[in-house]
């Protein structure tokens, strides 16, 4: 157990089904890996840098986007899009800007996702709280706003 206190916040030690081997997860950023989480336990800067990439489902607050006008899939579709988005980035096959600039439902998409800096109480809370958890150059798992469903990527 003292070794689970040791870990950044957020992340807690799991155990793989498949392999039997032990992996880390973050509740927070949804983010997984088998490489144990280090943190610097100076506390969190004032302002992160993001860019991200959000599909909207038809119980997004407001869903409609610059790529469709009225959109109609479900929560489970646009999770299933962003699952494939994540694999995608992780294979090498896609970048994550291309990927943000061509399907992200976020004006955004036009400079591949960035959002510039922000600080807390700027964003929604589950994105809020995603973005300062992961490392700079950290991409996060599923993240659920209002809004849609996330892929975060930390660049600053």
């Amino acid at each position: 157990m003292a070794d689970e206190e040791n870990l950044p916040s957020g992340w807690e030690k799991r155990m793989s089904r498949n392999s039997g081997k032990v992996y880390y997860f973050n509740h927070i950023t949804n983010a997984s890996q088998w490489e144990r989480p280090v943190g610097d336990g100076r506390g969190e800067p004032d302002k992160v840098r993001c860019s991200h990439l959000l599909v909207k489902h038809n119980q997004s607050r407001r869903p409609s986007s610059w790529r469709e006008q009225n959109i109609t899939r479900s929560k489970d579709e646009a999770l299933d899009l962003i699952q494939k988005y994540i694999e995608q980035i992780k294979s090498g096959e896609e970048k994550f800007e291309t990927l943000a600039s061509q399907f992200s439902d976020c004006s955004s998409a036009k400079n591949g996702g960035d959002l510039g800096q922000f600080g807390r109480g700027q964003m929604q809370k589950p994105f809020e709280d995603a973005s300062f958890a992961l490392k700079v150059g950290d991409m996060s798992g599923p993240v659920f706003t209002d809004s849609g469903v996330h892929i975060i990527l930390r660049t600053g």
